[in-house]
């Protein structure tokens, strides 16, 4: 059994829902604090909570002196394809991700957070301690899923959601890319058609780009992610092979899929006998509350391939990642011995090693805060220094905003000037088989706020304004109204 989520979120996953279906609609006043309190029997900072969560997801706004509304409607999501597309998007990561020999001093193109937010003295700790106790034998005898004491420790974090995910269900891998990778491989054949966000993250194109694959491009909102009612209408139209999303903090828009959508999700798939590859390594990484329960927590089929990485949440860099596989973990276990043996022993022992030590939570914790406060200022400074009609994420958690320009910009040339100053961004473009949302970027608020970041975003915002792009001829991206 899974464990309930906290009440405030139940609440504002019911009004997310009500909202969504059209019951309350733009502009309708939600029942005052006191109001839900009395008929919902429960406190006022439930009710509170649960009205900040749905201001963060963008489906209301507070009105001073007056309440809570309904938000206006979300500005129309871009229309993906209708047909699979081939993808063809390496050469483009590569170029633009590429720093073209200038020096970066604002990394705000990073998928990483700043190094110096994570506990590497006690990591070196824990990597001479956890080599101390290596018996020569496990190096032979533990490879097909990895150290045995890293995957009983991971199997005790689902346990602490209320999972029940028993360690010969993990298989650790290079990180989480390579598992996400290896599950992709398992499930598909050469010109088969996968179903993914859009936008997505953009190693999940070139997933589908080394292997042939075709991407269905499933419409994704800011405030609660994939469409399921077009996603429903394109496997009754093409029977995709699989599905890859991000269901909690999805990178780049960092969406949260809401309980009862992640329900409905498994439910649609597991209808179909499709196989769900879930990219979850920002799950840890909420601003508030417990994390929020994967999609493979509501499974009954055992198709759902959880992966998480601790890359970005402990040790960057040492490439430990892993994937809950369901019923395809020996099939899993045998293409990560085939594709590379195994892991680093060392580091998979290191960080089992510091599991057990009970650090994480504290340091998690201290990560979470610093990473919401992190994401707020950026937000403001954003929204301070960007033209009139910007519109900028307000995610739950991890640490990126997806910014919306007016039309007539262009992050590809933004970008492009911007690296010039030494400042890195990721441009829209990059987050779509079909090279569309050019008006926006992604950026990283991973990095504390210091004087040379103020710097840089007041210098992008002049950037911006000193474009002189006739129009972008591409839709919107797919966003709350901020």
């Amino acid at each position: 059994m899974s464990a309930e989520p906290p009440r405030y979120r139940r609440l504002a996953d019911e009004l997310s829902a009500l909202i969504q279906a059209g019951a309350l609609r733009p502009g309708d006043r939600l029942p005052s604090v006191r109001q839900t309190q009395a008929s919902r029997g429960c406190s006022a900072a439930t009710v509170f909570q649960a009205y900040h969560l749905l201001e963060a997801r963008g489906l209301i706004r507070a009105a001073e002196r007056s309440g809570y509304f309904v938000a206006p409607a979300a500005a129309p999501v871009a229309t993906p394809a209708h047909e699979p597309q081939p993808v063809a998007v390496s050469e483009m990561v590569f170029q633009l991700l590429g720093t073209g020999g200038h020096e970066i001093h604002t990394p705000l193109g990073s998928a990483f957070p700043s190094p110096t937010l994570f506990p590497f003295a006690r990591l070196r700790s824990a990597m001479i301690a956890g080599s101390r106790r290596l018996v020569p034998e496990e190096l032979t005898q533990q490879l097909p899923g990895g150290h045995e004491g890293l995957r009983r420790q991971i199997a005790l974090r689902y346990l602490r959601l209320g999972m029940s995910i028993a360690p010969d269900e993990i298989v650790l891998t290079d990180g989480a890319l390579e598992g996400l990778n290896l599950s992709l491989q398992l499930l598909t054949r050469p010109g088969d058609a996968v179903l993914i966000e859009s936008p997505c993250f953009y190693a999940a194109l070139q997933a589908l780009e080394r292997l042939g694959l075709r991407a269905i491009e499933v419409p994704t909102q800011a405030a609660s992610g994939a469409d399921l009612d077009a996603m429903a209408r394109l496997i009754e139209r093409h029977a995709p092979a699989a599905c890859w999303l991000m269901t909690s903090f999805q990178n780049p828009l960092g969406s949260l899929m809401p309980v009862e959508k992640k329900r409905a999700l498994v439910a649609l798939l597991e209808r179909h006998g499709i196989p769900l590859i879930e990219d979850d390594v920002y799950a840890e990484l909420q601003h508030h509350g417990l994390p929020p329960l994967p999609a493979k927590a509501y499974a009954t089929q055992g198709g759902v391939l959880h992966a998480g990485s601790f890359a970005k949440t402990l040790a960057p860099g040492w490439r430990v990642g892993w994937v809950a596989a369901g019923r395809f973990a020996p099939a899993l276990q045998r293409a990560k011995l085939s594709q590379s043996l195994s892991g680093s022993w060392p580091a998979q022992a290191a960080i089992a090693h510091y599991l057990e030590g009970g650090d994480y939570e504290r340091h998690l914790r201290a990560l979470r805060r610093a990473l919401a406060a992190q994401q707020r200022t950026l937000r403001a400074a954003v929204l301070r220094h960007f033209p009139a009609g910007t519109r900028v994420t307000q995610p739950e958690g991890g640490y990126f905003l997806w910014v919306e320009l007016p039309a007539a910009h262009d992050s590809l040339s933004l970008q492009r000037a911007a690296l010039q100053e030494g400042i890195s961004l990721a441009p829209g473009p990059l987050f779509c088989a079909q090279g569309r949302f050019l008006n926006c970027l992604r950026l990283n608020a991973g990095q504390p706020w210091t004087p040379t970041l103020a710097a840089a975003v007041a210098r992008l915002g002049e950037l911006i304004r000193s474009q002189t792009a006739a129009s972008a001829p591409y839709p919107p991206a797919p966003m709350q109204a901020r």
